[in-house]
This record gives structure tokens, sequence and C-alpha cells, in this order.
């Protein structure tokens, strides 16, 4: 997939985890934008480490849209953890 397939499925994939986890986030669009594309990686990656399966195929497989997702969640919370501890420090 190219950078523009990247960009827009993190995107998507950033704003379904927001959805899914909706909370205050100290971040914007950019930030949401980036964790998805990394969530996307991610989910790629534990994809293919946990079950041994290449979880990027396409554009259009679920199992690439599913793998995005995830990985967006858990890096939306590990997101959450870091930046709500620095949040409630200078409160």
């Amino acid at each position: 997939m190219g950078i523009i397939a990247w960009i827009i499925i993190g995107l998507l994939a950033g704003a379904i985890a927001k959805a899914i986890m909706p909370g205050k986030d100290p971040g914007g669009v950019i930030i949401t934008m980036l964790i998805g594309i990394a969530g996307g990686l991610l989910g790629g990656w534990l994809g293919k480490v946990i079950f041994g399966v290449d979880s990027i195929d396409g554009f259009f497989e679920l199992s690439t849209w599913i793998a995005a997702i995830v990985g967006s969640l858990i890096l939306l919370a590990l997101y959450r953890m870091v930046t709500g501890n620095r949040s409630r420090r200078h409160a």
C-alpha cells in the first residue's frame, strides 16, 4: 500500500479508536492521525508476531482494518496514560 492509503487508514482507524474509547484527549486531529498510522503498523506487526499471519494485506481487506484499529486502541490507551499523568501533576 502507498503512503496515501496509510494516511487514510490511519485517519479513519484513529477516529474509530477515539469513538470506541471516548474521553478527553489533549491531542487533536494530527495526533489522532499519527496514532492511527502508528497503530496500523503496530497492529500489523502484532498480527504477524502473535498469529503468524500477514494482517496488512490491502486497503479493502478486513484484516488490515482490524489490525489498524486494534493497534490504534493500544496506542491511544498508552497515550492517555502518559499524557493523563502529566496533566494531573500540573493541575
